[in-house]
Formats: structure tokens, C-alpha cells, sequence
């Protein structure tokens, strides 16, 4: 027997019981299904087996770690209905691109067509497939077998990507007939994926998913255009410079060609600021530039390069940030913890903001202010601005895009950008990148360097962050007038050197602890690359450090 003490109260089960048995018992108890289980603080999958006397907690889908394994085993599932309808050549030609809300973009490569009756037999036979409950396995392979099993599949996607593992052995799953590498935990069957939907959508296919915070509901997909054509147009840009996968990304840096791969990346990055320079400079009346985004989205650099673009057609360009608008701390809205909300649009002078805005559109002198962080109050300078003929402000803050922030100016004064880093790289042609994990890595690793802010402070404050974004930002993003996409597909190699020593410092027993190993295990698949060969103006030198604009 082996004694497990759950929820403070120790129990005796038999030696070698599965977690998921254990699980069942105390379902009952949780808001939702359990995905997997600590054990002395290590993550354990449910098909694992109970050996010692351990201390086990739950983790449900309602967990972020509970979510993500869902969606991975959910894509497992869809692959295996794929290769049942399809056949396995199918299976191997689908990709899972990118996160459109709740949806994930699926493309078809390789000449494979799947039309809606296809679709839909794959969507019914999911359906099947759960109802059956089949069991999923893993099977830990040596390298070498794992590589010759999946290059007899046809996944030359994870033999590029094996290439590069310094581990002896690799973990296989299995579902039935369908074996598949995942990067990250699985669940023990199909029966505990109970909610999706899978439909056409472009050229490729929509498979949605429950979101954390309403796990056993599915949401209505709401269809972003806008967003999925700067998404597509990354992905595009990959493919032109031969690099799809991480795989494809260390090929490049073992062959020499990184330094000319970043030129590359980097000249089309310049190349679509000077478009959207020129669209500005050619509309009519255009006397403010709204930019918005997420964390860590590298708008400061950004709003740099527009300002040297913007001055090539003539015009003289201003920064402002809307956190200058801030009101002084004691008369910051308090969000539902008591906590002061600086996230929320009601934590500006709005009123104020607008009335300077209009002065200065109707041709008035206007003394702008600027927040002062140390004392928490807004402060005057005596600085006066007034806006001549080719004057235009360029102003960055997170409520940039929401009309209620400059419902006062009229709609052709105004030029909307969206700004985030929408990774398109993925590890393989199953196990996507998600755009959060490039952001929070840029931010544990720009505040380390400039705030001195730890590791383990950045993870946890991430899912505050996460939520004022979804609230505040993402709403309003289709609103812009033009998309930009700020993630560099070989920056993750460069910022890996920078992460890991700070992941490391987070110790085991830390509420921490397992994102960081998470992320650990993930930079594993990268090589690295020295930040030496990035320009001055990168905009990964925002986070990484030596920058030539004052970031």
C-alpha cells in the first residue's frame, strides 16, 4: 500500500494505482475536470501509476496547465479522425497554425484538399472516437527509433526537429493506430474531451475549443479577418525564408545563414512600417496616430521606426504616452480585490486627454503633462505644444484603439495600429507556439534587465496581465486601421540565452515552479543565437538590451 495524503487528510491505496482512479474519487469536488495531479510537486499525467508515499493535489481545465492539455490532446484526437476519414497522408499534410480566440487555424499543405463533406466526416468521427473512450499511451523511444518511426510516417517536420534533441530517449503517444509527438502533458483518453467543433474556414479549417474560464462550454467563434490576414502574411514570410518549424529555424543557424535570415526578417519588418507610414501620409486630415497593443509587444521601438518613416514623407512626428494621462494614484479606480486597477480606462483623465487633443487640433498652444512613476501624480513642465501644418502625434497606450479614449476627435483625424508578436513558428506541424509565450518571455527578460524585476515576479503577475489585455485590447483590435506584427521568427533563439538563467533561479516548490519548467523544456528545442548580430533599431533589442532609441 501507499499512503497519499489529499486535501490535508492521508489515505491508503493500493501500490501502483493509476492517478486517474484517484482522480475519480475526488471529481466531485472540483468546479471541473481533472487533467492531471501533482505529486510531491511534480506534474504527473492521469495514466500514470502511484509507487510512493506522495502528496497529491488536482489540476482541472479551469488551470492554464489543465487548458493547454486539453487543447493538445483534442489535436491528437482531430489527427487520428483525420487519418480514420483521410488516410494518414492527410494526417501528416494538416497543420495547426495559430490561435484565432478560441479557434485554432488548421492549413492543408502539400495539395491536400479537404472540402466541408470531409470536414465534417472528420468532425462526426472525432465524436465517435470520444464516445469510445479510447485509451491514449506514451512510450518513451530511443532517439534513434522515435526519429526512424516517425520518418516512416512521414513527419519529416519531427525529424528535423529530433535532430537537435540532446536527450536519449523520446516520449511517443499513441492512439491506436496513430502515433504522434506532443510537446507537453496529454490526457489518458479520449472520453475526457467532451466539447469541440471543427469546420471550414478560409482555405484550411477552424478546430474550437472551450477556453479555461468556461471549460465545459463552447464559445461562439467570432471570425477575425483582419488579424488572421497579418497572421497569414507571417506565415507566408516564413515559408520564403525556407522556415516553417523549429526544426527548419536550427537548420539555418547550424548551416551559417543567420546573420543574412535576421537582414531578411528585419527588412521586411521595415518594409511593412514604410507602408503603413505611407498609408498614413496620404490620408487627408490625419493628425493623430492611436497605437495599441498587448505587453510586451514592443510598441515603444515600433513607434520609434514609424516616427523615422513618418519624417521621409515630410511630416514631423510627436510621441505621447497615454500613461501621461494617468490620474494621480489616490484616485485610481480599485478593482474586485481592493487592488488599485491601472488597466482599466477609468484609471486615465480621459476628459482631460480629449480636451488637450481638441486644442490642439483646432490650432491652440496646449501644455501637455507627464506622469510622474515615483511620486504617483501628473505633473507640468511648462513645455507648450502647438500643432503646425505637418505635425503629427504618434500616441502609444493600451486603450489607444477604444473610441471612448478619444470620443471627442473625429473619426478622419485619427489613424488606428494594432501592434502584438503573433508567433507563426511552430515546434512542429502539430504543437503550435503560443503567442503568449513569446510575449511573457520578452517581458521576464526586458524586466529583469531594466527593473530588475525576477523571473519568478513576471510569471506571477502574467495572468493579471493576460486578463486586462482580453478585457481592454483584444476587443478592439479589428478596429485598426493596419496590423503589425512584431515577432521575429529568430528571436526566440537570441532570447533564449537571456531566459534560461532567470528560469533556473525559480526553485522547485515555488507556486512558479512549473511554468518555469515548462518554458525550460521548450527553449530546449532552440539553439541559441548571440544578440550580436541584431541591428541597433531590432526591435528585439527592446527587450534584450542595446538599443539605439531610448527603450
Amino acid at each position: 500500500m501507499v499512503t497519499i495524503r489529499i486535501n490535508g487528510q492521508e489515505r491508503l491505496f493500493e501500490d501502483g494505482i493509476q492517478y486517474e482512479l484517484i482522480a475519480e474519487e475526488y471529481q466531485n469536488e472540483c468546479t471541473s475536470q481533472i487533467a492531471l495531479v501533482v505529486a510531491d510537486g511534480k506534474i504527473r499525467e492521469l495514466m500514470k501509476r502511484a509507487y510512493h508515499d506522495c502528496e497529491l493535489e488536482f489540476i482541472t481545465y479551469e488551470n492554464v496547465i489543465g487548458h493547454k492539455t486539453y487543447v493538445r490532446s483534442a489535436i491528437m484526437l482531430m489527427m487520428k479522425a483525420i487519418k480514420d476519414v483521410a488516410g494518414m497522408e492527410a494526417a501528416v499534410n494538416v497543420k495547426v497554425e495559430f490561435a484565432i480566440g478560441a479557434g485554432y487555424f488548421c492549413s492543408f499543405k502539400h495539395g491536400l484538399k479537404m472540402d466541408a463533406e470531409t470536414i465534417g466526416k472528420v468532425k462526426e468521427r472525432m465524436g465517435e472516437l470520444a464516445d469510445m473512450d479510447m485509451l491514449v499511451t506514451k512510450k518513451a523511444y530511443p532517439a534513434d527509433e522515435a526519429v526512424a518511426l516517425f520518418k516512416e510516417l512521414g513527419m519529416e517536420d519531427k525529424v528535423s526537429l529530433f535532430r537537435y534533441r540532446r536527450s536519449s530517449n523520446i516520449n511517443v503517444y499513441c492512439l491506436g493506430d496513430y502515433y504522434d509527438y506532443y510537446y507537453g502533458y496529454m490526457l489518458p483518453s479520449t472520453g475526457y474531451i467532451r466539447h469541440f467543433d471543427l469546420f471550414p474556414y478560409e482555405e484550411g479549417m477552424i478546430l474550437l475549443l472551450p477556453e479555461k474560464e468556461e471549460p465545459e462550454k463552447l464559445p461562439e467563434f467570432v471570425s477575425k479577418p483582419k488579424l488572421f490576414r497579418t497572421l497569414m502574411t507571417t506565415c507566408e514570410w516564413g515559408i520564403e525564408m525556407g522556415i516553417d518549424t523549429v526544426g527548419d529555424l536550427n537548420d539555418k543557424i547550424c548551416q551559417g545563414d543567420i546573420a543574412d535570415l535576421i537582414l531578411v526578417q528585419e527588412a521586411l519588418q521595415e518594409r511593412r512600417i514604410g507602408e503603413i507610414a505611407r498609408d498614413i501620409a496620404r490620408r487627408e486630415g490625419v493628425k493623430f496616430v492611436m497605437i495599441a497593443g498587448p505587453s510586451s509587444s514592443g510598441k515603444t521601438t515600433f513607434s520609434h521606426r514609424l516616427s523615422i518613416q513618418l519624417r521621409t514623407y515630410g511630416l514631423k512626428p510627436h510621441p505621447i504616452g497615454l500613461d501621461n494621462y494617468y490620474l494621480n494614484h489616490e484616485d485610481t479606480p480599485l478593482d474586485e480585490q481592493g487592488k488599485p486597477d491601472y488597466e482599466r480606462l477609468e484609471a486615465l483623465d480621459v476628459e482631460q486627454f480629449n480636451r488637450d487633443m481638441s486644442d490642439l487640433l483646432a490650432g491652440k498652444e496646449v501644455q501637455l503633462p507627464t506622469f510622474n512613476f515615483k511620486t504617483g501624480k501628473r505633473e507640468y513642465s511648462g513645455k507648450i505644444t502647438k500643432l503646425e501644418a505637418d505635425d503629427i502625434l504618434v500616441i502609444e497606450g493600451i486603450h489607444g484603439l477604444n473610441e471612448k479614449m478619444s470620443y471627442s476627435l473625429p473619426a478622419e483625424s485619427k489613424y488606428k495600429i494594432y501592434i502584438s508578436a503573433l508567433t507563426c513558428l511552430n515546434v512542429d506541424e502539430h504543437n503550435r507556439i503560443p503567442t503568449t509565450d513569446g510575449r511573457l518571455l520578452r517581458r521576464m527578460v526586458r524586466d529583469a534587465r531594466t527593473r530588475g524585476t525576477s523571473a519568478e515576479k513576471t510569471i506571477a503577475m502574467w495572468p493579471s496581465v493576460r486578463r486586462g489585455e482580453e478585457k481592454y485590447i483584444f476587443p478592439f483590435q479589428e478596429g485598426a486601421d493596419a496590423m503589425f506584427n512584431s515577432a521575429m521568427i529568430y528571436e526566440l533563439a537570441v532570447i533564449k540565452q537571456y531566459a534560461e538563467p532567470l528560469l533556473f533561479n525559480i526553485r522547485k516548490g515555488e507556486p512558479e515552479y512549473h511554468e518555469a519548467k515548462r518554458l525550460l523544456k521548450f527553449l530546449e528545442y532552440f539553439l541559441g543565437v548571440s544578440s550580436e548580430e541584431l541591428p541597433k533599431n531590432s526591435l528585439c533589442r527592446e527587450f534584450v538590451g542595446g538599443s539605439c532609441f531610448d527603450v
